[in-house]
């Protein structure tokens, strides 16, 4: 857990977010071990900007691994940063059938995990997809 809040930590600094301000990085375990991290990326013309999990996704299929053992979300500010509708399909696509842990951290560190199961219910995924 150590090893992906500090990747997360490290990768926020350079989140790019000059209209929100609110910088956001995530770190992604996968089963080799490997840890993968992105960060938001904002756009002047909104909604085009990218959230941190889809950079950590990116970065993690770049290098060839397809499967989230567990993935890290730091955020600035006293509410949980959970990931979005979008992020949430996306790391259940990469969950290679189990159910990830996703941890919501602050600067000071881990405040809560769920499951993926959880934060996504009844989810659509590659299995149900037809032949």
């Amino acid at each position: 857990m150590d090893a992906l809040f500090e990747a997360a930590s490290v990768a926020r600094q350079n989140a790019y977010a000059p209209y929100s301000r609110f910088k956001v990085a995530a770190s992604i375990r996968t089963p080799s071990g490997s840890i993968y991290s992105g960060v938001n990326v904002e756009s002047a013309s909104f909604p085009v900007g990218t959230c941190a999990e889809a950079g950590a996704i990116a970065a993690m299929v770049l290098a060839g691994e397809r499967q989230i053992s567990e993935i890290l979300i730091v955020g600035e500010g006293d509410a949980l940063v959970t990931p979005c509708g979008a992020c949430r399909q996306r790391i259940f696509e990469f969950a290679g059938g189990g159910d990830p842990r996703i941890h919501v951290a602050g600067p000071g560190g881990v405040r809560t995990s769920f499951s993926l199961h959880l934060l996504l219910p009844h989810a659509f995924g590659p299995d149900l997809m037809p032949p």
